[in-house]
């Protein structure tokens, strides 16, 4: 488990756990793995299923990202032990849920472990819900790097706003159009 999680099931704030760990005084065995603290004993390779490893971008624009996506995350999933047995790449927002070979890797019980580079690469929200049904179910979700990756986040936020913007006002002025022309109608005709 990553040092966050264990800070949250311990009670203790996670800039603490950051500071015993680089202090060295942390209470349970931790390592640094590229900007991962993981704590506890060593990720045990999957024994029985699949070790798929999921790469998304969120538009055609940035594909060339996705060869490198699968790279990072390859890697990573190699040195620890973690035999990599298919990838799956997909172009499309994380706030589009009817992603279809995302929805196919969900589905598939054989897929027991599923590593990302980022969680918002797996979904922008609500990433927890589906990581604990895949725990329910006895498959994991590992996440390279769990930092926030910002720029994306404020990207999506915007574009929420401004569609959300854009259905109100949208409609406030076909209203408004509408009750102008009932008007001018009314005016010309009485």
């Amino acid at each position: 488990m990553n040092l966050k999680e264990w800070a949250e099931s311990q009670g203790v704030a996670y800039v603490t756990a950051q500071r015993w760990f680089h202090a060295g005084k942390l209470p349970v065995p931790a390592r640094k793995v590229g900007g991962l603290i993981l704590v506890g004993e060593p990720d045990r390779p999957a024994t029985s299923g699949t070790v798929v490893v999921y790469a998304r971008v969120s538009s055609a624009d940035q594909k060339p990202d996705l060869d490198r996506q699968v790279a990072r995350v390859t890697g990573w999933a190699t040195g620890q032990g973690l035999p990599v047995d298919r990838v799956v790449t997909e172009v499309g927002s994380a706030l589009n849920g009817h992603r279809r070979k995302f929805l196919v890797l969900l589905r598939d019980p054989a897929a027991t472990t599923i590593v990302v580079e980022h969680r918002d690469r797996f979904a922008r929200f609500g990433a927890e819900y589906v990581e604990a049904a895949l725990a329910a179910n006895g498959r994991r979700l590992l996440v390279v790097d769990p930092a926030e990756v910002d720029d994306d986040l404020v990207r999506d936020i915007t574009e929420i706003l401004t569609s959300m913007c854009a259905r109100l006002y949208g409609r406030r002025a076909a209203a408004n159009r509408a009750r102008r022309a009932v008007a001018a109608a009314t005016e010309a005709a009485g």
